[in-house]
């Protein structure tokens, strides 16, 4: 029996479609890392200067970010299977062409085409297995393996990156992608089809060209920021245009017959609350994250390698959060009877890592261990309901917007994250060598990376208020899409 177009897949093959998401879900969310720790060596290798280099980063986190709402309305207009298909060939292309890059702007030009391809990959990949999965049971499962590759992603984007740049060369931190991308795209030829959304009307230029617009204001401004400063005029200057244009953006959306991102995915009280809990995670976790790669390096002096190393631990606790807790509790309890504990277990995570001072001994058993145990199994239990609560119960048409939204709120997290703790750290690592008694450089360095960890704590304990309105939502969405 053959499935058909736009129907729940069956038998074995909605596994393979699993498989197939889940390897275009680790290309997306390790490139946002991977080439972190290569970026010395392809400066050196192409000549790129200090104030250039950061475009290695941004030229991605820009091009994924401000059009990922636009790549979740064509991934439902040409079907969701082709859309991934052309991602996932479009990223090995643009992976190869950034391997072989000659000079820093073909590196910069080829970064930014792979965020072109993944703004249609990640939320094509969500969507179908959204549609793909809808029986409870399966549904947890799926979800919490691929909320296990997101949540591990990143972590392993850090050690592949500091693994192949010593031993092979920083270009393979890009070429590893095309063999990865191409076995996913063989696993696609057991992926069901899907029928385009024929009824979606013109489309919204006006909607794209605000959010792609107000999208890479906002992300530019938080990158820049970690340079140059919040009071930089040119960063008040970006963020303040891109609110701004994020909120014309939303005033066209309540009035065109078509929108790009219909207001009912982001005003229904469940699901905004989910968007609002992952984009403050992914605010404390990518500080975290930005901690332990400098905390390990600078003041414990790990290898590249042996800091990346050290993160297996986080990856290992979010996919034993994700599959054995989070996906194991699927349709037996509320989403926030699982995102409130993960949360919380979150930010206890964080706070052990407050206590740390330049004198603590024994730190990777008494403080790095526990917290990347916490942090890892918080992780793992927040992503998968809240990547189900972003598509549930809506229409099967709207799939791709609710997709591009979620994957847009973590992208957002992820660069306010990274921008804002890190200039946390800065400044009361600066403030702290003024005070009497001379404080060495060292301290003032663990007393500005604990500082940072205290507001990211603070934000996850917000977050964590945020998940409490899921509570007063009976019957939660625990339904399949469509259900409406």
């Amino acid at each position: 029996m053959t499935d058909t177009p736009g129907e729940p897949a069956s038998g074995r093959r909605r596994w393979w479609t699993l498989l197939a998401v889940s390897t275009a879900q680790l290309l997306v969310v390790l490139d946002g890392t991977i080439v972190n720790i290569a970026l010395p060596s392809a400066q050196s290798a192409l000549d790129m200067s200090d104030a250039n280099r950061q475009w290695a980063i941004t030229a991605y986190a820009l091009a994924f970010g401000g059009l990922l709402l636009i790549g979740g309305r064509v991934s439902g207009a040409l079907g969701h299977r082709r859309t991934f298909i052309i991602g996932l060939v479009g990223f090995a292309a643009s992976s190869a062409l950034g391997g072989a890059a000659v000079n820093a702007e073909m590196l910069f030009g080829a970064r930014a085409l792979q965020g072109v391809f993944a703004a249609g990959l990640a939320p094509a990949g969500l969507s179908l297995l959204t549609m793909t999965f809808t029986e409870t049971r399966e549904r947890g499962r799926a979800f919490g393996v691929f909320a296990a590759v997101g949540a591990a992603g990143s972590a392993l984007g850090l050690v592949a990156g500091g693994l192949l740049t010593e031993y092979a060369s920083w270009r393979w931190c890009l070429y590893i992608n095309v063999p990865v991308a191409l076995l996913a795209v063989l696993g696609t030829t057991f992926v069901p089809r899907d029928r385009p959304v024929r009824d979606g009307g013109r489309l919204d230029v006006a909607g794209a060209l605000l959010s792609a617009t107000g999208f890479a204001a906002v992300v530019y401004g938080f990158n820049e920021a970690e340079p140059h400063g919040w009071s930089s005029p040119k960063v008040l200057a970006l963020l303040l245009g891109g609110v701004l244009l994020l909120a014309a953006f939303v005033v066209v959306e309540t009035r065109v017959p078509h929108p790009l991102l219909p207001m009912r995915v982001l005003l229904h009280r469940a699901r905004g609350a989910a968007f609002a809990s992952i984009t403050l995670l992914f605010v404390a976790m990518f500080g975290f994250y930005l901690f332990m790669s400098y905390y390990t390096q600078t003041i414990l002096g790990y290898s590249p390698v042996e800091a990346g190393l050290t993160l297996i631990i986080n990856a290992l606790a979010a996919l034993l959060g994700s599959t054995l807790i989070a996906g194991k509790l699927h349709g037996r309890v509320a989403p926030a009877a699982v995102i409130l504990p993960g949360l919380i277990a979150a930010a206890a995570g964080m706070l052990i890592l407050t206590r740390l001072t330049a004198e603590s001994t024994d730190v990777l058993p008494l403080y790095l261990v526990p917290a990347l145990i916490l942090t890892g199994l918080g992780l793992g239990c927040v992503m998968p309901p809240t990547a189900s609560l972003a598509t549930a119960d809506m229409q099967w048409h709207e799939i791709g917007a609710a997709s591009a939204a979620y994957n847009a709120a973590q992208q957002l997290g992820a660069a306010l994250g990274t921008a804002l703790l890190n200039t946390v750290a800065a400044s009361a690592a600066a403030s702290y060598l003024t005070r009497s008694g001379h404080p060495t450089p060292t301290a003032a360095t663990v007393h500005g990376y604990t500082t940072a960890l205290t507001v990211a704590f603070g934000i996850l304990l917000a977050a964590a208020c945020i998940a409490a309105l899921l509570t007063l939502t009976r019957g939660a969405t625990r339904g399949a899409p469509g259900d409406n």
